[in-house]
């Protein structure tokens, strides 16, 4: 690490074509028309698309292809093209995650039945994986920075296109990466997250509590839901794997949520090795100032025309559902970003081995806090013809990496106070 690997455990190296090239760094200065509390903007105003992928010239490309989007090619063309730019490497971290990640590589191990870690703090715990659950829990515990506050909205077009989107408020408080903490201190709990609801007024009031752990087996994810008509708190035990993601239509599970999330517990995981392959990279087009909701939904999928891809490295990981477990998805395959270890897209099969949903991640690097994360998620289910869609804008302000959180102010109680105010 930090010679032939990046200080995440990447290749540093382009390769042989000089399709990807070397990383130097990624995007570590803002543009300069970027200022501090402002929407990112585009830090490559001038690129323009090398090629587009169709389904005319589908097969030109095929080998670079996830099978999901080929399928969505195939059953959305020629709506649903994409766009392929310059390949830039802007994934960075600030120098104290670095530092960690050279600490986990020497000390993290998985628990027994890998339900959990021991020996890592603040970031991904195996930077040099060597199996496909290692893969899963580098992105599980990926840096998100330390805290977090912002507003988006989400939407489940009907086939026509038409929606009414779900305003939420999210507040995060990243107990694993704070510095300064070890696993003593934070009580075996990754992140606390309080979504409040703003719109439809039908929903508004709505307060979700959720308390994220590291071992889920051994002390399971802690949720509570407040809604404004029974005016009550309670707890939400069922907040997690093939459950259906409030407001999502059931096009969505809650393990899901951030690509994936939870317990690894109920899946064989499977290391299937590195792919350059055409993923969503820098979506600033997606989620710069003055992009709305019309603006990107469309009938089926997104429109594509805001949609920037790029060939990237992946880790592909395939899970395969355990004898005995019960699990609206059978099987399932996640490409990782080797820069970041983001989820950039996944597949998701039903119970008879059929592709039934694809889901994307469309990705910036932050410049208040260096981290490379979603802006908008989406799940396509190729059945309905209808999607999930999370990350809308539609005025809201840009995402507040420093919004002064106290742990305390997670607690059930707290969401209780809250909720009556």
């Amino acid at each position: 690490m930090g010679n032939e690997l990046t200080p995440v455990g990447a290749e540093r190296a382009g390769n042989a074509s000089g399709s990807i090239p070397e990383w130097t760094g990624g995007l570590t200065t803002p543009p300069s028309n970027w200022k501090p509390g402002q929407v990112e903007t585009d830090p490559f105003p001038e690129d323009s698309p090398l090629f587009v992928i169709t389904a005319d010239n589908l097969d030109l490309y095929r080998d670079r292809l996830t099978a999901g989007h080929i399928k969505m090619i195939e059953q959305y063309g020629p709506d649903f093209f994409m766009p392929v730019y310059e390949t830039r490497r802007t994934a960075a971290f600030p120098e104290h995650v670095y530092d960690k990640f050279r600490e986990n590589a020497v000390s993290a191990e998985l628990l027994d039945n890998g339900n959990g870690v021991r020996d890592t703090i603040m970031t991904s715990p195996f930077p040099i994986p060597e199996d496909g659950l290692e893969v899963i829990w580098n992105h599980i515990l990926r840096y998100r920075g330390e805290e977090l506050s912002f507003r988006s909205a989400s939407a489940t077009p009907q086939v026509n296109g038409s929606f009414n989107p779900v305003v939420n408020e999210y507040n995060y408080f990243f107990a694993y990466s704070r510095r300064g903490a070890d696993l003593d201190d934070i009580d075996n709990k990754i992140f606390y997250l309080k979504t409040d609801t703003i719109a439809p007024s039908n929903l508004a009031g709505t307060i979700t509590l959720v308390h994220e752990t590291l071992d889920q087996i051994r002390s399971p994810r802690l949720a509570w839901r407040y809604d404004a008509g029974s005016r009550r708190l309670r707890r939400s035990p069922n907040l997690a794997y093939e459950t259906d993601l409030p407001n999502s239509s059931s096009l969505r599970s809650v393990d899901q949520k951030d690509m994936y999330n939870g317990a690894p517990n109920q899946y064989d995981w499977e290391l299937k090795g590195k792919r350059e392959v055409f993923v969503p990279y820098n979506a600033y087009r997606l989620h710069e100032q003055g992009v709305r909701p019309d603006d990107v939904i469309r009938p089926g999928h997104i429109n594509q025309e805001l949609a920037r891809y790029e060939l990237h490295r992946a880790w592909v990981v395939e899970a395969r559902l355990r004898t005995g477990i019960s699990h609206i998805y059978s099987r399932r395959v996640f490409y990782v970003d080797e820069d970041s270890w983001q989820i950039l897209a996944s597949e998701e099969y039903d119970a008879e081995g059929n592709l039934w949903r694809v889901s994307e991640a469309h990705n910036i690097s932050f410049y208040s806090e260096p981290v490379f994360w979603t802006t908008m998620e989406m799940t396509y289910d190729l059945k309905s013809g209808r999607y999930y869609i999370d990350g809308l804008d539609d005025g809201f302000s840009a995402y507040n990496f420093a919004p002064g959180f106290r742990g305390n102010q997670f607690t059930a109680s707290a969401a209780r106070r809250a909720a009556r105010r």
